[in-house]
């Protein structure tokens, strides 16, 4: 990876351009200058002092967005550090990435959202704190939102650790209401998943693994969906992986509540048939569901019933995954393989189209957490990403810039390649 300041000016000629903001693919050449964009037309001329790059055969579309990633810092540095998970999104074409509070201290005061917006200024993306709900993710205690919204938190979540308490959720919904930013709970009955490892079903038995069941996931997506149309609060769903949860979805939309959800790209990958293999890297929380989930799940991205795709980047440090199955950690990194895996798994074979993949890793996410997306318009600030849509290409551990490299996805032949991203003035060679 280079990473350079961007020319004073630099003309990138004859590129396809995906614009999800006036949702259609075209043609064009964009003039850029002192990191803005100055125009976009067919057949722009070749001014002096210009650096002339040619795209043909190339893609452009906005800077990805991912809206639930695990940055690890502070406390966890040896599985990943801001920096470190930066270097991972450029790989992967992100140029903005939420990161979640499941840190040492967590990220539950002023103090430590700001330090990541301190850190996050050393690196060529955009990162901003989610930052907890109840103070040290516990559940006790809601943390002061107000003033951590006022520090630049966009959303508030225990992440792994889900509210089980239904006054506790209420209490959250009320005081997020005030800030307007979403709650973002895990959806995960602790009690009905008990000691499951993978999803509860026949590969579950056949292989004599606890089992996790849908239900459980279901039944509180519903819980949190009643009590925030209950609150008339905003409520984010986090890595939907179950048809029922999907429907459940579906059902508040059409009753014109506003929730929005996400799904991750392994989700719509892979399914429990694959943990057949005993990878641990595959082992993730929610877990990998059935083939009718899976096609839910597509299902519910086609009809809108699911907003946007986001990563789950969960890297870990090699021990805690080499290990049995019952003791390893649950997650897998994702920031770098995310596009590549929906073009390969969804574009390729037609379930969405180039444009409509696009939607769901850039303008759909920065909705959902009001984040500022620059479009494809004359005075816009240069976000964007060259990629080479149709390059198939072998994933390897070269490929692998996070500091941890658990991922089920080795070896596995995508077609989608990030070439280059332009982001804060930076022209990044990947």
């Amino acid at each position: 990876m280079q990473i350079k300041n961007l020319p004073h000016k630099i003309l990138f000629k004859n590129a396809q351009i995906v614009d999800p903001f006036q949702e259609k693919v075209y043609q064009a050449d964009i003039l850029l200058e002192k990191g803005k964009i100055r125009s976009i037309g067919t057949n722009l001329s070749v001014e002096n002092n210009v650096v002339v790059e040619s795209l043909a055969g190339l893609t452009i579309a906005p800077g990805l967005v991912d809206i639930h990633a695990h940055l690890r810092e502070p406390g966890y540095e040896a599985a990943e550090t801001i920096a470190s998970g930066a270097q991972a999104a450029l790989a992967g074409g992100f140029t903005k990435v939420c990161c979640m509070p499941n840190t040492e201290p967590c990220l539950d005061t002023q103090e430590t959202v700001r330090f990541v917006y301190k850190k996050a200024e050393e690196t060529p993306i955009e990162v901003y704190p989610i930052a907890a709900i109840t103070k040290g993710r516990k559940g006790e205690e809601l943390t002061e939102m107000v003033e951590l919204a006022e520090v630049g938190a966009v959303a508030f979540s225990d992440d792994g650790n889900p509210l089980q308490k239904a006054q506790m959720m209420r209490n959250a919904l009320e005081y997020a209401r005030l800030t307007g930013k979403p709650i973002i709970n895990h959806a995960e009955d602790l009690d009905l998943k008990g000691d499951g490892l993978m999803h509860e079903g026949i590969v579950s038995t056949q292989l004599g693994l606890p089992g996790n069941p849908a239900l459980a996931e279901e039944l509180m997506v519903y819980r949190d969906l009643r009590l925030a149309e209950f609150t008339q609060a905003r409520l984010h769903i986090p890595h939907v992986s179950t048809a029922g949860a999907v429907e459940l979805i579906r059902q508040a939309k059409t009753r014109g509540q506003a929730v929005t959800a996400e799904v991750t790209p392994h989700h719509l990958c892979l399914t429990d048939e694959y943990l057949r293999t005993f990878d641990t890297n595959a082992k993730v929380s929610p877990p990998l569901r059935t083939e009718a989930d899976r096609q839910a799940l597509i299902a519910g991205l086609r009809d809108g019933t699911l907003d946007a795709i986001a990563t789950d980047h969960a890297p870990h440090v090699i021990d805690t995954k080499e290990t049995s199955f019952d003791l390893a950690s649950s997650g897998m990194i994702g920031l770098e393989t995310a596009l590549a895996l929906v073009l390969t798994k969804l574009v390729v074979p037609a379930h969405l189209t180039l444009l409509q993949a696009i939607k769901l890793l850039t303008v759909n996410p920065a909705r959902i957490l009001n984040l500022q997306l620059p479009s494809f318009k004359e005075g816009a600030e240069a976000n964007f990403i060259v990629f080479d849509p149709e390059e198939w290409w072998v994933f390897s551990r070269k490929d692998i810039y996070s500091r941890s490299q658990n991922t089920p996805f080795l070896g596995m032949e995508l077609t989608g390649r990030v070439k280059a991203v332009i982001t804060k003035s930076h022209h990044v060679i990947i």
